[in-house]
């Protein structure tokens, strides 16, 4: 794992760094080392090991805190899954569905919309999910601004060291 976790002065995650650039931090004396990992970096006169989650010393504002509404970030929310019959689809196989139907007074919101793949959004039609016998596999909520950062990076798994700083919802 060559990842370092970032936490805010507050403990909340807000970025994850090469070694290299956490180690910087670590010699500038801007961070302090809260958890390692087993391998050692070892320079000329010094040996210590990689840092796995650093805080920062003083407190930056974090600007990813809400995650902007969007059908790419459904999808991402979703890992491009139809909520509905759970099979796996690229973008172009997806649509977003309103759990409840906007004509029967639904909106347009995080804990309102799931991914759907075009057969299953057309079979369910603008009938409520109860109506239809169609559920969705998990129960849609707005993402964490950390959590979807990861997921923008292609991190899907965590490092053991990095969950109790995580504040992760299954």
């Amino acid at each position: 794992m060559d990842r370092t976790l970032l936490l805010n002065t507050t403990f909340e995650p807000i970025s994850v760094l090469s070694w290299k650039k956490a180690i910087t931090l670590v010699f500038l004396g801007k961070v302090e080392v809260l958890r390692e990992y087993e391998r050692e970096i070892k320079g000329v006169s010094i040996s210590i090991r990689q840092p796995a989650v650093i805080r920062l010393q003083r407190f930056v504002r974090n600007n990813h805190t809400q995650v902007k509404f969007s059908r790419r970030n459904i999808f991402i929310r979703d890992d491009y899954t139809c909520q509905y019959c759970g099979e796996r689809f690229d973008s172009k196989g997806l649509t977003c569905d309103h759990i409840t139907p906007r004509s029967r007074g639904g909106i347009t919101e995080w804990t309102n919309i799931v991914t759907s793949c075009i057969r299953c959004n057309l079979k369910k039609g603008d009938k409520l999910p109860e109506e239809a016998g169609m559920h969705p596999r998990k129960r849609p909520s707005r993402p964490n601004g950390f959590y979807m950062l990861m997921l923008h990076l292609g991190v899907k798994a965590f490092p053991e060291n990095w969950r109790e700083y995580l504040f992760l919802r299954d």
